[in-house]
């Protein structure tokens, strides 16, 4: 089977994502004029086509469209076995924003295989999905597997929150149905070296913290010592969320407890991982991590609460900064959350922590635009455990690792509401280096076939 998808991946795969690459399909939150460039349109539209030439038979396909909302394109393959389970299959097709800091000859919509990696935006985030969930499938049918009825749900609105998928989760839920495994291809993996599963997300919220503090600019050496700096009335405000020395983050709103399980599998994949755990970032030369304990790092980057500023207004660049106290400093806040920790409420916490009392009464405000709870998986089947150690052994000749990841993917916080009793395999190519978001993002071809050969074991191992 690994030879079978390897080659399909070659010749049908990575010929159709160099094409998906250079459409530049922003997610809606960083495109407002979306549907008329007609960009992600285009994305859909090139998946639509891929699958309908590689379909499986009995296979059903559209893509759905709800007033005002990105589209979805949904799969339906229904059983060959005689059990009535499901298992649902979840990718996205919308992307992050450019990003600069890439490599000469390299940029997002730019696809380049470089030593057995495909570069460009949303190759591995999270466009590799469709195609990869579909070849998993053909793979199966091909050696006659009795197989539960199968449901491909690819969105385009999961780097903007997910906002539109509640409507179409609502509108398709009785195509849907009530899935027994959810498999989702949208997280990481510690290594390219054997299979890794997502044992939880953390929330995240984000906003605008703004202080003002005059109507204009003025000389700064007229005003300073009177007229208090913006950047240190905001620097103020941020030292009551964390401390700006340990980077520790102070409320107990912001934090939950950190469950023994996890705990040791933080251990264990930081026995794995060794240094890589931290050496995987692109560290100026000098700089070292936030902690020595490798465990740690792997807890701070999935359970512990971590506040980034992601941006700025009302600062000129330094070649136009000229000797004027600034009227206003504006910072976007990206919180990070422990997976358990309900986001809407943390978010009222973080407002109402900004705007209370400032400082020499300045005018604050914190807006926040989005408020997104992480995710804790259930306790794992033992078939699946059992599954997914036999295919990471196969066709890596390493066991399974399981690890928390930091990022935020709204969708798995939805269905695991919806689907409580669903068992989850959430995994995916984001492995060093591999850089989601930022610039030279990756996918690592080769670990991307393996991962959709053991997604395939997973599928054909789900007990009748």
């Amino acid at each position: 089977m690994e030879n079978r998808i390897a080659q399909f991946w070659d010749d049908a795969i990575v010929p159709s994502l160099v094409e998906y690459i250079k459409i530049p399909a922003k997610s809606p939150h960083f495109d407002k004029d979306w549907e008329e460039k007609g960009h992600i349109e285009a994305a859909v539209q090139l998946a639509d086509r891929w699958c309908r030439k590689h379909a499986v038979p009995g296979m059903k396909q559209e893509i759905v469209r709800l007033p005002g909302r990105t589209p979805v394109l949904l799969l339906e393959v229904p059983a060959t076995d005689s059990s009535s389970k499901t298992i649902l299959m979840y990718g996205h097709l919308d992307k992050q924003p450019e990003m600069t800091g890439w490599r000469e000859g390299f940029g997002p919509w730019i696809p380049v295989i470089e030593d057995g990696k495909l570069y460009g935006r949303g190759g591995a985030d999270d466009g590799y999905a469709v195609f990869a969930s579909l070849a998993a499938l053909r793979s199966l049918n091909e050696v006659r597997a009795d197989l539960p009825r199968i449901v491909v749900l690819i969105e385009c609105c999961e780097e903007s929150g997910s906002y539109d998928l509640p409507a179409y989760l609502e509108f398709l839920s009785q195509k849907i149905g009530t899935p027994d495994l959810v498999i989702g291809l949208d997280s990481g993996c510690g290594n390219y070296e054997q299979l890794w599963g997502t044992t939880s997300l953390r929330g995240l919220v984000n906003g605008v913290l703004t202080v003002e503090v005059l109507t204009e600019g003025v000389h700064s050496g007229d005003a300073s010592g009177v007229v208090a700096s913006s950047f240190r009335v905001a620097r103020e405000l941020l030292s009551r969320v964390d401390d700006s020395e340990t980077g520790l983050v102070w409320h107990a709103a912001f934090h939950a407890p950190i469950p023994p399980e996890r705990g040791e599998q933080a251990k264990r994949a930081a026995k794995v991982l060794g240094e890589q755990v931290w050496r995987k970032f692109p560290f100026v030369g000098g700089m070292q991590p936030m902690a020595e304990d490798l465990a740690d790092l792997v807890l701070n980057r999935s359970w512990r609460p971590m506040l980034a500023v992601t941006g700025a207004d009302g600062l000129p660049t330094p070649a136009n900064a000229g000797n004027v106290l600034r009227p206003k400093t504006a910072l976007a806040l990206s919180l990070r959350l422990p997976p358990t920790v309900q986001a809407e409420g943390a978010a009222a916490v973080l407002k109402t922590l900004l705007e209370k009392d400032p400082p020499y009464d300045a005018k604050v405000s914190f807006e926040y635009g989005q408020a997104a709870t992480g995710w804790h998986a259930p306790r794992t089947a033992d078939w699946l455990e059992k599954a997914l150690e036999e295919s990471s052994s196969k066709y890596f000749n390493k066991p399974v690792m399981w690890m928390g990841e930091g990022g935020t993917i709204p969708f798995m916080a939805m269905l695991g509401a919806k689907f409580p009793q669903a068992q989850f395999l959430i995994t995916g190519v984001l492995g060093p280096h591999s850089n989601a978001h930022g610039p030279n993002e990756f996918l690592h071809i080769d670990y991307a076939k393996k991962l959709t050969a053991c997604v395939a074991d997973v599928i054909a191992a789900l007990p009748k």
